[in-house]
């Protein structure tokens, strides 16, 4: 015997929207770190590596919904002189490598109206 539901009131879903979490479009999550591969040609299998997100602050969550994201060792993400968080020459490398990865499928403009910013023409 079936139920009626209609008229009863149901509870609003709340809480908050599910967000995508696409794959990055420029390294694969395979243990290595994209600058040890990028910088030193170095393939080796990290135990840990940090999820870093290219354009961080506002555009945060425009990286995390584009793939704009690298696997980086801890020495490459936030310990030690060469760690993105510390070294702004390795920040601008991965920062123009996305782009550069991005406008071979989109536009300059769309890019743009993204991230705000152009970092190919530093």
């Amino acid at each position: 015997m079936g139920r009626d539901c209609d008229g009863l009131k149901f509870p609003k879903k709340t809480g908050k929207k599910r967000k995508k979490h696409r794959k990055s479009i420029l390294h694969c999550r395979d243990g290595t770190c994209y600058l040890c591969m990028k910088l030193l040609g170095d393939l080796r299998r990290h135990g840990v590596l940090h999820e870093h997100h290219v354009y961080g602050g506002v555009n945060r969550a425009v990286s995390e919904a584009n793939g704009f994201k690298v696997y980086l060792c801890v020495g490459h993400h936030v310990s030690g002189p060469d760690a993105v968080h510390n070294n702004q020459k390795h920040m601008r490398l991965i920062q123009k490598d996305c782009q550069r990865k991005y406008e071979e499928n989109h536009t300059r403009q769309q890019f743009m109206d993204l991230i705000k910013r152009n970092y190919l023409e530093d």
